[in-house]
């Protein structure tokens, strides 16, 4: 039985790991179709111009995709600087005392509710085994092999929020111009629901909340770049 456990402990934390990557994605296609239809939709309160419409779509939707991309780099390599400063701290130590680390090991076990003699073969197992993936996993949080790439998080939020984007950015641009608002204000609130669903079923929250939160939400700014872009068009001409 022991055996069959251990290796099914790296296959749940890469399932768990996956969904927060899934879930990162739909938050981030989420936040690409409010933000770009935010913007379709208060610059075709100003006018009827296609021109004017596309082109503060499509910089609106370059402009968010970069900046997700930086700010999912900047974050995710500061956390991997201090992951990466831990583990060398844990290492180090393993090397000055090995024994004083051993002890430790038992007793975060013990802590976790193992009496103190199977924490102390567990821990005496897993030292001999890889001390240093043992003492990083149970005191650090941390799985050495497994650090985030902040390449792959850059690229996958700049991905997501643009296939976000897009839907807002077409829906304004393909109905007649009577119809580019609402098509688009209907096309966003069903892909609002979906994204909240979606989102709360990977983490395990309750769907309505999180669908009737997206809603609220996605629809106070349509609203309010609408009416910021009415007042703005009405004024300039």
């Amino acid at each position: 039985m022991k055996s069959q456990s251990h290796p099914a402990e790296p296959h749940l934390g890469s399932v768990a790991s996956k969904l927060n990557w899934l879930r990162a994605g739909v938050l981030g296609a989420n936040d690409g179709i409010v933000s770009t239809a935010g913007i379709v939709v208060g610059v075709a309160a100003a006018t009827a111009e296609r021109g004017p419409i596309l082109t503060a779509g499509i910089a609106g939707l370059a402009a968010g995709a970069v900046s997700m991309a930086l700010g999912e780099y900047v974050s995710v390599s500061t956390q991997r600087d201090t992951e990466k400063a831990l583990l060398g701290k844990e290492r180090q130590e393993l090397r000055d005392d090995p024994a004083a680390e051993l002890e430790e090991l038992v007793a975060l076990y013990e802590a976790k509710g193992i009496s103190a003699a199977t924490a102390r073969t567990v821990a005496e197992e897993l030292t001999e085994h890889d001390a240093f993936a043992a003492h990083a996993e149970i005191e650090l949080g941390i799985t050495p092999g497994e650090l985030t790439n902040p390449w792959q998080a850059a690229l996958s939020s700049a991905l997501s929020f643009t296939v976000g984007a897009l839907l807002p950015l077409i829906a304004i641009l393909l109905p007649p111009t009577t119809w580019r608002v609402p098509v688009t204000v209907i096309s966003v609130l069903i892909a609002l629901v979906i994204t909240g669903a979606v989102s709360a079923g990977l983490g395990g929250a309750p769907k309505q909340r999180a669908v009737l939160r997206n809603l609220i939400g996605g629809g106070l700014a349509l609203m309010i770049t609408y009416g910021i872009g009415h007042l703005v068009g009405a004024a300039v001409t």
